[in-house]
């Protein structure tokens, strides 16, 4: 019930972290992928593991605040496999800045990729899938999101959106067919991460950030687990999501976090 042979998928962000391990798992799975991604050199790093894999594989580039490469991705995607059946939406940013440091431009940039960006390649697959009959889309959100965290604020209201996007896109879509549910990640060591632990410790500098303090001292005292998640562990949540074993489940918010959040 979670094989995926002889469906295909297109995951945005697919390059690295989160991305890469959904992928995969989709790849494992027997899915043929769309890597769609503004990095194109990761991309294509990742593009040759799904080979290894033994399926087909795409990548285009895609910036999802423009709408205009969204229908290329998408027109690209669909021409190559002949129709798409998973959409997973993972391309996400964080802000720049932490607590009162926050600017409007923090904001914008976390609404626009990790919001808008989920409304537009939905949007732009709603007519492929009513045409398809059915499909799956999965948006990547957050713990974040569930519950405001202290100075993620423009991170922390864009995810919360995601979910509720994903919630009303479920109502929208399911006459269609349409399963439509989220992923809440906890705490990965991915880029992202590296990123914050920069901004946390007021100091970006590699020997600081690959210490992980921050990101290890959180986990100890917050995840029931003791454990930081992984990309393939998000992957695994995601093709459980999109696979026939979960045909009753849509306008879902599906925690991954070692047990930090616990609703």
């Amino acid at each position: 019930m979670f094989r995926l042979d002889g469906k295909t998928a297109l995951v945005t962000g697919g390059g690295r972290g989160i991305g890469r391990g959904i992928v995969l798992a989709l790849a494992q799975a027997g899915a043929d992928v769309a890597i769609a991604d503004i990095d194109q050199g990761s991309a294509d790093s990742t593009a040759k593991e799904v080979e290894a894999c033994g399926r087909q594989v795409l990548v285009t580039r895609l910036d999802v605040t423009d709408p205009e490469s969204v229908r290329e991705a998408v027109a690209a995607a669909i021409g190559r496999f002949g129709g798409i059946d998973i959409l997973v939406n993972n391309a996400g940013v964080v802000q720049d800045h932490i607590g009162a440091a926050v600017t409007e431009a923090d904001f914008d940039r976390c609404y626009a990729v990790n919001v808008k960006g989920i409304w537009n390649l939905s949007a732009a697959l709603r007519p492929h899938f009513r045409e398809r009959g059915g499909g799956k889309i999965v948006n990547i959100a957050s713990i974040a999101g569930r519950r405001g965290d202290n100075g993620l604020t423009p991170y922390s209201a864009s995810k919360a959106a995601a979910i509720s996007l994903t919630q009303s896109l479920a109502f929208e879509l399911g006459r269609h067919d349409v399963n439509v549910n989220a992923v809440c990640p906890g705490l990965l060591w991915t880029p992202m991460w590296e990123k914050l632990e920069g901004i946390f410790r007021g100091d970006a500098s590699p020997q600081v950030v690959g210490e992980r303090a921050a990101f290890d001292a959180y986990i100890q005292a917050n995840c029931p687990l003791r454990r930081e998640q992984t990309p393939e562990d998000i992957g695994h949540a995601v093709v459980f999501l999109v696979s026939e074993a979960a045909r009753n489940i849509t306008g879902q918010a599906l925690n991954v976090d070692g047990g930090i959040q616990m609703y």
